[in-house]
C-alpha cells in the first residue's frame, strides 16, 4: 500500500494559493488516472481517493496539524515509511523546480514538521515544490503572505509543467 499525501489548507479561499501546491498535484493525479472522487474520512480527518494499492490523501486539518491525519492513516492502513510520499510547497526553491528529499528536517515547513513530530521520524520521501518567485510583489512580505499568494497568470504554465514533472517522479517510485 502506498500513501501519497499532498499538503495544503482546506477551504475555497486557499484553493489556488502557493501553500496548496501539494493538493494541486494530488488533484491532478486523481483527475488523470481514473481515481474515484475524494471522500471525507472523518476518522482520519482527510479526503481520500483509493485505487488498488494507492491512497491519495488531502489532510483536512490546518497545515500545521497535517501530521495527525497522516499518523492516523499510517496506523490504520499499516503503511511502511518507505511507501509514503509527501508533496508540499517550498519557499526556498525556485518556482518550477522540484527537490526530492528523504530523511531531512522540516526546514521551517509547519506541515512537514507536524508529520515528523507525529510519526516520530523524518524517514519518508518528500517532493518539495518550489514557489519562490522573482516577482517584486514578494519584496518585504512575510512568509505567510508569500505562501498564501495565488499563482499569477504568467506563472501558471510553469506550475502546470512542474505538476506534470512531479507526477512523473511519483510514478517512478
Amino acid at each position: 500500500m502506498k500513501l501519497i499525501i499532498g499538503l495544503g489548507n482546506y477551504g475555497p479561499e486557499y484553493e489556488k494559493t502557493r501553500h496548496n501546491y501539494g493538493f494541486m498535484v494530488i488533484d491532478e493525479i486523481q483527475r488523470n488516472n481514473n481515481f474515484p472522487d475524494f471522500k471525507l474520512e472523518k476518522e482520519h480527518n482527510a479526503l481520500i481517493s483509493k485505487k488498488g494499492e494507492i491512497i491519495l490523501v488531502k489532510p483536512q486539518t490546518y497545515m500545521n496539524q497535517s501530521g495527525k491525519a497522516v499518523k492516523s492513516l499510517v496506523s490504520y492502513y499499516k503503511i511502511d515509511l518507505k511507501d509514503i510520499i509527501v508533496i508540499h510547497d517550498d519557499a526556498e526553491t525556485d518556482l518550477g523546480e522540484i527537490k526530492e528529499v528523504e530523511g531531512r528536517s522540516a526546514a521551517g515547513h509547519n506541515g512537514v514538521r507536524s508529520i515528523i513530530d507525529e510519526l516520530g521520524t523524518n524517514e519518508f520521501k518528500r517532493l518539495k515544490m518550489g514557489i519562490n518567485s522573482d516577482d517584486s510583489s514578494f519584496n518585504n512580505k512575510s512568509l505567510e503572505d508569500v505562501v498564501l499568494k495565488n499563482f499569477s497568470s504568467e506563472e501558471k504554465p510553469l506550475v502546470e509543467e512542474s505538476i506534470k514533472k512531479a507526477i512523473e517522479i511519483i510514478w517512478k517510485e
